[in-house]
């Protein structure tokens, strides 16, 4: 089979605006990047605003393991397979970060006959969205930094008579607005700012202090772009970011730097969606990025509204697993976007189940052991047990789930009837094949069909928690009833922080939980559906742009690495000016 990037180099992508008519985006809503990519105007939200909207469909996953799900493969397949029984499809999913494909995860855009194209395009830079956002952070904290100088030069007072506006007093050790990049780079995890020129008789350069970098898709401009539902609401929303403490302890905002509304302008073009296209030409909407951890790891909600007048099914995708992206997309997107799912599609391989049994282990550049390749119902029935936690996290929401079994062609029958089996046994409305990745479409038909007769069904959406429920109550409610957490410790220093924002007024956000993505617990070592552990809440932080409270249980990084043999050295041009070695 040809690789990823030759599929999509051999495909004949049609003109973008051929896809727009298609889809029944009007002309004037169209702002073109080239031939196969455009901007959407928001305008069109107002020109289709008395079209019914149609059914959203979102795709989840087994716990993640190193092996991959499948999870964007099936979501761009599904939609394909929706397509090829005769439905109007948009699919909607994330843009994904540099950082990744350089490092060592690679593109985001699908794979084998399953894709979004032209893969270059989805993958490198796009139509600028990262990069404005990485722009009007760093703006942020530009201004943050030269308050602070201009402050503390000749003193508060100084500043009030020179420049007639109140000090704000920054605290130099609260200071929660780093700068940010996209692109692994460990060595800017922590760093000094400010520091005096050398040979110079006085610091011109600012305050020293301590500070660092995150990769752009953890800054909450990119989860804000995500939530926002016009660019008025995200001009708020941005007025709104906490980005230090006074020396009083009061909060610093964007909109008390006076920097909100130029941060606004910069990200003025990011916030219209991305139109492009999948290998079978259907449309598709790429829209943020947000970090899957700190954030809550899903599209945005304007390409979702949008996608949803325009056709009768919307595929998107939740990062991670159930346990996290789905369970964020219920408690904080859908919180704000009012649009429930009418299905789930749970992604699963049988290769990662078996992993999931606790037997085996994933080590880079070596083999996969044959126990998770060879027919194997032993391991099989010793790790589904985390499929069937998914399924009965999923079932809680009121929302009817599709299993997708993404097929390889190792596996046994006898391996596929028994998941299929166990998948309705654990409550799944179906379990189906998918082999999308070979067979694009065609591959899809039989989960757009489970989906069409699971969207049909009668199903009441249900929140886990509710607005009024405090900060402990709500990650206490995560923690033991999605995760299966015997307990909750919190640490002195985390209950004194979520003590101090619902003094605040924060205490009615929404809990977003930064843990391992690689078991349903806090400790990635724990496989399978482990239980009656006890979950440590270590430290919390206010995302009060993105209007949510994260929460840490366990070492997260912001800032990813580089490892010693990364993507980045497979990638390269050749003499006619195509790119090589993405995948």
């Amino acid at each position: 089979m040809l690789s990823d990037l030759e599929i999509t180099q051999q495909t004949e992508f049609k003109d973008i605006h051929d896809i727009a008519k298609s889809a029944g985006i009007p002309a004037d809503c169209i702002v073109p990047y080239g031939k196969y990519k455009a901007k959407i105007d928001l305008k069109v939200l107002n020109e289709l605003k008395d079209k019914e909207d149609g059914k959203l469909v979102v795709v989840t996953a087994i716990t993640p393991t190193p092996l991959g799900e499948g999870k964007t493969v099936t979501t761009i397949g599904a939609s394909l397979g929706l397509n090829a029984i005769g439905k109007s499809v948009v699919t909607c999913i994330r843009q994904p970060s540099m950082g990744p494909i350089f490092g060592i995860k690679g593109g985001a855009a699908g794979g084998g006959y399953a894709q979004v194209g032209p893969m270059e395009d989805i993958n490198l830079h796009l139509t600028g969205d990262i990069h404005a956002i990485s722009a009007a952070h760093n703006l942020g904290a530009a201004a943050l930094d030269s308050r602070l100088y201009h402050e503390e030069r000749k003193g508060y007072e100084d500043f009030e008579t020179r420049t007639g506006y109140k000090a704000l007093k920054i605290d130099h050790n609260a200071i929660s607005w780093k700068r940010v990049v996209d692109m692994n780079d460990r060595a800017l995890r922590g760093m000094k700012v400010g520091l005096q020129s050398p040979g110079s008789k006085c610091n011109l350069n600012g305050v020293p202090r301590e500070s660092a970098f995150d990769i752009t898709v953890a800054s909450e401009l990119m989860a804000i772009l995500a939530l926002s539902e016009d660019l008025q609401d995200m001009r708020q929303r941005i007025g709104k970011m906490v980005m230090a403490k006074s020396i009083d302890g009061k909060p610093v905002t964007a909109e008390d730097l006076k920097v909100a509304g130029a941060m606004t302008v910069v990200m003025k073009d990011a916030i219209q969606p991305t139109l492009m296209q999948t290998t079978e030409h259907t449309p598709c909407f790429i829209h943020a990025g947000p970090f899957a951890n700190i954030a809550h790891g899903n599209s945005s909600i304007i390409s979702d509204r949008i996608a949803l007048k325009l056709a009768d099914y919307v595929v998107t995708e939740a990062g991670f697993g159930a346990d996290m992206g789905f369970e964020k997309f219920c408690n904080i997107k859908t919180r704000a976007s009012k649009h429930a799912p009418a299905a789930v599609i749970l992604v699963a391989t049988l290769r990662s189940l078996k992993m999931h049994s606790g037997r085996y282990s994933i080590i880079p550049g070596k083999p996969l052991d044959s126990g998770l390749i060879d027919e194997n119902l032993d391991a099989l029935e010793a790790g589904i047990c985390n499929l069937q936690r998914h399924i009965e996290f999923v079932k809680s929401t009121g929302v009817p789930v599709v299993v997708a079994i993404n097929k390889f062609a190792t596996d046994s029958e006898k391996e596929i009837e028994f998941v299929k089996q166990k998948s309705i046994e654990f409550g799944a409305f179906d379990a189906v094949i998918s082999t999308v990745h070979p067979d694009g479409g065609e591959g899809g038909k039989e989960i757009a069909e489970a989906v069409v007769k699971a969207c049909d069904t009668d199903s009441e959406f249900t929140l886990l928690y509710k607005d009024e429920e405090s900060l402990t109550a709500k990650i206490e409610k995560i923690a033991t009833s999605v995760y299966k957490a015997g307990s909750v410790q919190f640490s002195d220093k985390a209950l004194e922080q979520l003590k101090q924002f619902e003094k605040d007024g924060y205490g009615n956000l929404p809990v977003c939980m930064a843990k391992t993505p690689l078991s349903i617990s806090h400790d990635p070592k724990l496989k399978g559906a482990p239980e009656g552990f006890e979950f440590p809440v270590k430290e919390a932080h206010l995302s009060a742009g993105a209007e949510f409270v994260y929460v840490l249980a366990g070492q997260i990084q912001t800032m990813p690495g580089l490892g010693s043999t990364p993507s980045y050295m497979n990638i390269d041009i050749d003499e006619e000016g195509n790119i090589t070695g993405l995948f």
